[in-house]
């Protein structure tokens, strides 16, 4: 029922207005949602996950659910206390950056309706790291839910030079430790629509990043979001020089900024305006996941993210090698029951291969008497 009222009625009346003023509205009512325990037992009675086991344990952390809200959807983390109640194991907070970002020029989103994806141009728009921290110390953390920090650098002309841009991540960093706001941080090399370009996604700027950063320590899983244009063996060389770091994993991962690939492209913008989300990433995210276990191994812990359209799509990243998946377009294009059905069918999938483990498992040898 759920899954018809958004598909036929809300999902089509919400599409008719402006797609960031709709993102403001649904994060305000989800910030204000989260503020009583009504609110969010009625969420949680309307959206919340209640089948098997489907919880993970990850570089330490225990997840409810393997399915976490990407990085670039609640910004400012004002919805850190309602999503646990649709299901979603944890989000990515951010990207924050060390100074409050305005983003770029509106119009800053646009829909791809036929290709499933939207253009994000948002520029890391947020309140900065300083605010954000003082407003998640203001919250409780629900129980059984993981609150990531994805950390960029700001997206203005003071940053755009190597060091002024590592200083810009190394702030955010530093005050993220200090204050123990968190429980893992992502390192976000790759967004496409900042001053300077994707700078930190070329091998030796990441090592001076990683030395930089690395100087305060990895009290808590650090991972790295990670372009998904690159070719297959640029990839292979920034996967490199992260394993000669204490870098836990990596997010693969960021927008495609190739048009191309969009199923329509036509409704594409004419010149270059935001990344694509959605469809359009699930491939080349699907292959590099892929690329990467089979090179490295369980070496990285690998978060997929892109193109999670369905049910299908989450099972296909699990078995391609992800440990966890992120979404947004999924949920937007689909609707938030999204979220516990991925859920759930992870959940049988485990229970699947624990019967068939013991199914095959030789059986004790009575001793004779």
């Amino acid at each position: 029922m759920l899954e018809f009222l958004y598909k036929r009625v809300l999902k089509p009346t919400l599409f008719l207005f402006d797609p960031e003023w709709v993102h403001d509205v649904f994060v305000g009512v989800g910030a204000w949602l989260g503020k009583s325990r009504i609110s969010r037992a009625f969420t949680r009675v309307m959206y919340g996950y209640r089948g098997a086991d489907a919880s993970v344990v990850v570089d330490g952390i225990r997840y409810r659910t393997p399915v976490l809200l990407a990085a670039g959807f609640d910004y400012n983390g004002r919805l850190a206390t309602i999503l646990d109640a649709v299901g979603f194991g944890g989000e990515e907070i951010g990207s924050v950056t060390a100074r409050p970002c305005e983003g770029n020029a509106k119009p800053r989103l646009k829909r791809m309706v036929k290709s499933k994806s939207l253009v994000v141009y948002k520029g890391l728009r947020n309140a900065g790291v300083d605010a954000i921290i003082e407003h998640l110390k203001s919250k409780t953390k629900p129980n059984d839910f993981v609150w990531g920090i994805s950390i960029a650098k700001t997206n203005d002309a003071e940053s755009v030079s190597t060091i002024a841009g590592i200083n810009d991540y190394c702030y955010s960093y530093q005050r993220l430790l200090e204050e123990s706001v968190g429980d893992f941080y992502t390192i976000n090399i790759s967004c496409p629509n900042v001053h300077g370009g994707e700078s930190f996604a070329e091998p030796e700027r990441l090592k001076q990043l990683l030395h930089a950063l690395f100087e305060y320590g990895a009290a808590k899983p650090v991972y790295v979001k990670m372009p998904i244009n690159e070719t297959s063996d640029d990839f292979l060389s920034l996967l490199e020089v992260l394993n000669d770091f204490p870098v836990s994993g990596v997010v693969i991962g960021n927008l495609n900024k190739n048009y191309a690939e969009a199923n329509y492209p036509e409704e594409a913008p004419s010149a270059y305006r935001g990344g694509l989300s959605g469809a359009p990433c699930n491939k080349r995210s699907l292959e590099l996941v892929k690329l990467t276990r089979s090179v490295y191994g369980k070496r990285f812990t690998i978060i997929g993210c892109g193109g999670v359209m369905s049910v299908s799509d989450a099972r296909v990243m699990f078995e391609a090698g992800a440990d966890l998946i992120q979404l947004i377009s999924g949920m937007i294009f689909e609707g938030p029951h999204l979220i516990s059905a991925v859920a759930n069918d992870y959940a049988n999938q485990k229970n699947r291969a624990v019967d068939l483990q013991q199914s095959v498992a030789p059986k004790p040898v009575m001793a004779e008497r």
